[in-house]
C-alpha cells in the first residue's frame, strides 16, 4: 500500500506558487491539460532552503506530476525527432555527482554541460532508442540483438530512464550506436536546476536563453560561487518569485550530520562550543566519528575536505606517499579531478565528445590504467551516466612548497586533471558521497582570521558545506595525522558492483 504523501504548509505553497507559474506558460497541472508554447515572457522562479527541508522532494514530486500530464523528459542522453509541438521538462545539476545523487532517487537528471549538446545516433540503433522512448514501434530484426535482448532493454529502461543504460544491458557499447555529438541550436522549453547556489552569473543568462521557464532550487547557507562577491543568483531575483521552505524535515527523523548542520545558523556558536558538539555527537551516534586522523582508504573515493590549498597539497603527497606511488606515474585506482580540457579550435568535435561524456571542470574520476595510444589514459567518470572514457590527459601533482606541478606523464594537449585525494570545500559543493573527513584543523584556521562571507563568518559557510557533502557518516577528523592503508589501491569494482564500505581500523602514522 502507498503512503498518500503530505505537504508542510511552506512545501504546498511552493508547489502552489510552482504551478501558478507553469499555469501560465500553458500546463495545467491540476487538470493535466498541455497548451503549446505561446511564446510569452521569459519566466524564472526560486524554491529555497536549508539541507533537509525537502526541496529534492519538492523536485521529485513536481518532475512526476509534469510527466504524468503529458510532458516528455529531455534527459540528455536521447532526444526524439518527433517532437512536434510536446511540452518539455530538464532537470539539470552542475556536476555529474550531483546529477547521480537525483538518478539514484528515480528522477532523470543530467548536467547543465550535458543539456548543452545531444547525441548523433546511428539509424539502426535510433529506431530502438524512439521505440523506448514511446514514440515509435518495435524495431524488428535488428543486426546483432535478439528478442531477448530487446526485452533486456525494455525491462532496463522502464526502471531507469535512460537510452545508453538500456542499449548496454542489451549487449551494445556506446560507440556502436552513438556516433558524435552536436551543440544544441533550438531553445527548449521547462528547467528545473539543483544545487543552484553553484551557478555564477554567465551560466544563468547562458540557462535563461535555453529555457523560457526555470525553476531554480537552492541553499542559501552554502557557499557563493568564486568572483561573485558572497550573492547567489536567487538572491538577486525579486522576493515575490523565491520561494522558501523554512521546515527541516530530515531533522525530524534525529539526523545527527543535520543537527549539526543546522546548529551553525545560531549566531552565538563559537568554533570551540561547536566542536563539543560534534565530539558529543560521536558519543551518542556512530553516523558521526571523531577523528584522530585521516583515514587514507577513504581518500581513494571520497576527497578529505579541506580549506586551505597547502593542506590539499600535503594530503594529496601523504596518500601518494604511503600506496608507495612513484613520482614518474599514477597507480591503477588514484583519484583525480578534472580541470579543463586544453584543446585547439580544430579540434572542437572531440571536446563536444569528452566533455559529453562527463569529463566537465570539477569532475571527480578514477584512474583505471594508462591507454593505448601514449598519453592517454582508460578513466572512469564517477557519477556518469557512461562512466568508461579514453582521453588525452594531462595529469598535474602538487609539490608542497613549488610554484610548478610535477607532470608525470602527459599528452600534448587534453583533459587536465589534478589528484582527487583531496579538494577544497569549494571545490566540493554539488557532491555528496556516503563518507566525508572534513579536517577541521583548517576550519579552526578559517575561524581564527575571523574572516566574514555575506555577514556570516566564513568557517560557518565552511563547516555547513563540508558537512551537508555528507549522506551517512561525518568523520571530523582532529589531528594532523594519517593512517596506514589496509591494502592496495582496486579498481575492480568500478567494473562489478559499487564499492564495499572502508572500514576505519588502520594503523597510523604521522605523514602531515
Amino acid at each position: 500500500m502507498t503512503t498518500a504523501l503530505t505537504y508542510s504548509d511552506d512545501q504546498a505553497a511552493a508547489y502552489d506558487g510552482v504551478a501558478d507559474m507553469l499555469r501560465s506558460a500553458g500546463i495545467d497541472l491540476s487538470d493535466s491539460l498541455l497548451m503549446p508554447p505561446a511564446g510569452g515572457a521569459d519566466q524564472v522562479m526560486a524554491v529555497t532552503g536549508k539541507a533537509g527541508s525537502g526541496k529534492t522532494l519538492l523536485l521529485a514530486e513536481l518532475y512526476k506530476a509534469l510527466e504524468a500530464a503529458g510532458v516528455a523528459i529531455v534527459s540528455g542522453d536521447y532526444e526524439s525527432r518527433k517532437k512536434g509541438d510536446k511540452r518539455t521538462l530538464a532537470i539539470l545539476a552542475p556536476t555529474n555527482k550531483a546529477a547521480s545523487v537525483l538518478r539514484l532517487r528515480g528522477v532523470p537528471a543530467t548536467t547543465i554541460h550535458r543539456i548543452l549538446y545531444t547525441p548523433v545516433y546511428d539509424p539502426e540503433y535510433e529506431r530502438i532508442a524512439e521505440w523506448l522512448a514511446g514514440s515509435g514501434e518495435r524495431p524488428v530484426d535488428v543486426e546483432g540483438l535478439t528478442e531477448i535482448a530487446l526485452d533486456r532493454a525494455a525491462a532496463f529502461y522502464a526502471g531507469n530512464k535512460s537510452i545508453p543504460g538500456a542499449l548496454a544491458a542489451a549487449g551494445l557499447r556506446g560507440s556502436d550506436f552513438i556516433t558524435g555529438w552536436k551543440r544544441r541550436e533550438e531553445p527548449l522549453d521547462i528547467g528545473f536546476v539543483d544545487e543552484s547556489s553553484m551557478l555564477d552569473d554567465k551560466q544563468f543568462e547562458d540557462l535563461k536563453e535555453i529555457f523560457p521557464t526555470l525553476l531554480l532550487f537552492g541553499d542559501p547557507a552554502q557557499l557563493a560561487p568564486v568572483n561573485q562577491s558572497g550573492t547567489m543568483v536567487f538572491e538577486k531575483l525579486p522576493e515575490k518569485r523565491v520561494m522558501n521552505l523554512n521546515r527541516i524535515f530530515r531533522q525530524d527523523a534525529g539526523n545527527p550530520i543535520l543537527d549539526l548542520a543546522h546548529a551553525l545558523a545560531d549566531p552565538d556558536l563559537g568554533f570551540e562550543q561547536f566542536e563539543r558538539m560534534v565530539e558529543e555527537a560521536a558519543q551518542k551516534d556512530d553516523r558521526v566519528v571523531w577523528g584522530q586522523r585521516v583515514e587514507v582508504d577513504l581518500m581513494a573515493r571520497s576527497p578529505v575536505l579541506v580549506w586551505r590549498n597547502a593542506t590539499r597539497i600535503r594530503l594529496i603527497n601523504a596518500f601518494r606517499s604511503v600506496h608507495g606511488a612513484p613520482e614518474d606515474a599514477l597507480l591503477a585506482g588514484e583519484p583525480l579531478i578534472c580541470d579543463g580540457i586544453e584543446l585547439p579550435l580544430k579540434h572542437r568535435k572531440k571536446r563536444l565528445d569528452l566533455e559529453a561524456r562527463g569529463l566537465i571542470k570539477g569532475a571527480q574520476v578514477i584512474f583505471l590504467g594508462e591507454g593505448r595510444k601514449p598519453g592517454f589514459s582508460r578513466l572512469h567518470v564517477m557519477g556518469a551516466e557512461d562512466p568508461q572514457v579514453s582521453a588525452a590527459s594531462i595529469v598535474k601533482i602538487e609539490k608542497p612548497d613549488e610554484e610548478e606541478p610535477f607532470i608525470p606523464f602527459a599528452a600534448r594537449m587534453g583533459a587536465t586533471f589534478l589528484h582527487g585525494a583531496a579538494v577544497t570545500i569549494h571545490k566540493a559543493q554539488g557532491s555528496q558521497w556516503e563518507t566525508v573527513q572534513v579536517f577541521a584543523p583548517d576550519l579552526y584556521a578559517a575561524a581564527r582570521m575571523g574572516r566574514m562571507e555575506a555577514g556570516q563568518p566564513l568557517w560557518k559557510r565552511l563547516a555547513y558545506v563540508a558537512i551537508t557533502r555528507a549522506q551517512e557518516r561525518l568523520v571530523w577528523v582532529v589531528r594532523n595525522r594519517l593512517s596506514k592503508p589496509t591494502g592496495p589501491l582496486v579498481v575492480d569494482d568500478l567494473r562489478a558492483a559499487p564499492a564495499a564500505p572502508l572500514t576505519l581500523d588502520a594503523q597510523t602514522e604521522d605523514m602531515l
